[in-house]
């Protein structure tokens, strides 16, 4: 028999008494309503914020966007198919927020930070809000440092500076994720960290992007954030807002950074889907009237921080697809008017053979002039002008039979300048190479060599400057300028190679 001891058990109730918390936890639950095509009405969560995280019963989350009188409109970050009528909803307290921090580095990521490569989880503790504040005018300095592309049309005529922003706009299928890859590829050895955002593409053409970059040494350095066709608006929608969330973090800890957000038209397209299925009021287009909002938040993130705030920088090159070459639509209106310039693609010169199939007359950069490095500035001046009165005189001089020399040789030394800025994909120019192509053009020193050959004549002098005049590549590459002594020695060898040219033609 046991033998009950009194003061054993009312020390036993002393402990619990004392351990008991008063501490009261409130549960913020709701009970889906209905759910369909991604989104969900939840009713119950009286203290939901705003762009806070929720939780469905089968771990789907979802983010709150709509807060009504009598319910929450949620949209689903994955597919939900264990969501019903009745569900519980968990309101988690939290606002979305990803992973960040070095060890992002070289891999692929979906919307919510998590891998998608197959390489294992990411080894980082630190996260970071995916929306945050654009930092302000005081904590900014003006674009002064070059971000070299090392496409020679782009950075003699429309430089880009660090911290700027530079739409990347043209037709499909005109080489605008290309430039954004060649532009990555080109800050090898820079010490830029580089982040690509693929919003609403094919898996197959993301996975190419990636092999690209993994060929030519670039995957080091870059994280790419993969929203594909087949994920859900959601996800497409915050994908940029997630790659920006990556590179700011670099950004404050001052490095420079370069991010590509490719497209930011499917992303408008993922939020419209968004906003109409919540049923919000449609505006132009059937956009929501928040739009220019959603981009011009996201694109104001990109920035040149001041001396004090640690230097950093985040370039970012937005890419937009026109539909039949029309600038003037609802979303590329938009985006023009938010960055500090444009390089527009033309179906119509990609198709005559011209890549990059940069059109000179509409393209601009409104700050990159005050980064461009002296060498290409020097000589660079009058490119832009020559090009656009050879597009003019093209047009006219197809009307006229018989034209003075004059016009003739004004038509023939446009049709070599344009030649000589073809460059093929995947292989971006040095400076002191790209110096020497444009100084060869814009002196007038190939107007001898016949057009079909010009491009030819780039590569030898090219190869030949690599080969014989090291000195030529070293001191420009070094000092970024073209003394009295360079521009000799840069001389010496396009009449060397030309002279090579011209007796095997």
């Amino acid at each position: 028999m046991v033998s009950i001891r009194p003061d054993e058990i009312s020390a036993i109730l002393k402990q619990q008494i004392e351990d008991y918390d008063k501490s009261v936890s409130i549960s913020n639950v709701g009970t889906v309503l209905q759910v369909g095509d991604g989104i969900a009405r939840i009713y119950g969560l009286q203290q939901c914020m705003a762009g806070e995280l929720v939780e469905f019963e089968d771990g789907t989350e979802g983010l709150a966007l709509n807060l009504e009188d009598d319910n929450v409109g949620a949209v689903l970050m994955g597919e939900g198919l264990g969501i019903q009528e009745g569900s519980i909803v968990k309101a988690t307290g939290k606002i979305a927020s990803v992973p960040v921090g070095d060890k992002m580095l070289g891999r692929v990521v979906n919307a919510l930070g998590q891998p998608v490569d197959g390489k294992g989880d990411i080894p980082t503790m630190e996260t970071r809000l995916i929306e945050s504040m654009a930092p302000g005018i005081i904590q900014r300095k003006s674009v002064h440092e070059p971000m070299q592309t090392g496409i020679t049309a782009i950075d003699a005529m429309i430089p880009i500076g660090r911290g700027q922003r530079e739409l990347i706009i043209g037709d499909r299928q005109t080489g605008k994720t290309a430039i954004g890859v060649d532009t990555i590829i080109n800050q090898k050895g820079e010490d830029v960290v580089c982040v690509y955002v693929a919003v609403g593409q094919k898996a197959a053409s993301v996975a190419n992007v990636v092999e690209v970059l993994r060929e030519r040494g670039a995957l080091d350095y870059t994280i790419i954030v993969a929203a594909n066709a087949s994920e859900p608006a959601a996800l497409q929608y915050l994908a940029p807002y997630t790659g920006a969330a990556i590179a700011e973090s670099f950004m404050y800890k001052g490095k420079a950074t370069l991010i590509v957000y490719d497209d930011l038209t499917k992303q408008a397209q993922a939020y419209r889907q968004m906003s109409l299925l919540l049923r919000r009021p449609p505006g132009r287009e059937a956009y929501p009237g928040d739009i220019f909002y959603c981009h011009s938040r996201l694109l104001e993130r990109a920035a040149k921080l001041s001396d004090a705030m640690g230097k950093g920088s985040m370039t970012a090159l937005p890419i937009i697809e026109t539909q039949a070459g029309d600038v003037s639509a609802y979303i590329p209106t938009n985006v023009i008017s938010i960055t500090d310039g444009q390089v527009f693609l033309s179906s119509d010169l990609f198709n005559s053979g011209l890549r990059p199939a940069i059109n000179v007359g509409i393209s601009v950069s409104r700050v990159g002039g005050a980064a461009q490095t002296k060498a290409i500035k020097k000589i660079a001046g009058t490119l832009k002008l020559e090009l656009a009165q050879f597009d003019e005189l093209a047009a006219f001089s197809q009307f006229a039979s018989d034209l003075d020399a004059a016009t003739q040789k004004q038509l023939g030394r446009g049709k070599r300048l344009r030649e000589l800025l073809k460059q093929s994909q995947f292989s971006p120019l040095i400076l002191a190479e790209q110096v020497a192509v444009v100084y060869a053009g814009v002196k007038g020193l190939i107007d001898e060599i016949p057009v079909e050959k010009v491009v030819e004549f780039a590569l030898e002098l090219r190869n030949y400057l690599k080969s014989n005049k090291p000195t030529y590549i070293s001191k420009v590459q070094s000092e970024k300028v073209l003394s009295d002594e360079t521009e000799a020695i840069l001389k010496e060898a396009i009449s060397e190679v030309k002279s090579n040219m011209m007796a095997t033609v």
